[in-house]
């Protein structure tokens, strides 16, 4: 017979044992996340705090896990910004081609897009909108 008789997966009902597959399913879940470094430690801390009576023959045991996983893995973009011209506000945008000014083809939806993601054809459309058409011959007379 043992002097101290705790299983741990038997404390608090089974409430500790519950606590740590929960923490545990977290961790390997974590592990399994390709946003996180592979390599990154992981760590499951299961903590038993004991407060014994004036008597010391009551006590009082309260269990907490936690996990701690791995952080995300940072990404990163380039953004183009500048003054508006026409309206004198600071805009910003994030570049969606490698390089200012480059064009690119949306693999999302095969249509030739702008560095910061506007679609060529829309463009061009409201360009023809507010270009005006002179006529020459009505200026001469």
């Amino acid at each position: 017979m043992k002097n101290i008789d705790l299983d741990l997966s038997s404390i608090s009902s089974g409430g500790l044992q519950e606590k740590v597959d929960m923490e545990l399913k977290k961790v390997f879940e974590n592990i399994h996340d390709p946003n996180t470094k592979s390599t990154a430690k992981r760590k499951l801390t299961i903590s038993i705090e004991l407060v014994p009576d004036e008597k010391r023959e009551v006590i009082s045991m309260t269990s907490n896990v936690k996990s701690t996983l791995a952080a995300l893995t940072d990404v990163s973009t380039t953004v183009l910004t500048g003054k508006n011209l026409d309206t004198g506000k600071v805009e910003a945008r994030e570049l969606k081609s490698s390089a200012p000014g480059q064009t690119y083809i949306d693999p999302e939806d095969l249509t030739q897009k702008t560095d910061i993601g506007e679609p060529i054809d829309v463009i061009e459309k409201e360009e023809q909108k507010q270009q005006q058409i002179i006529d020459l011959q009505q200026k001469r007379g």
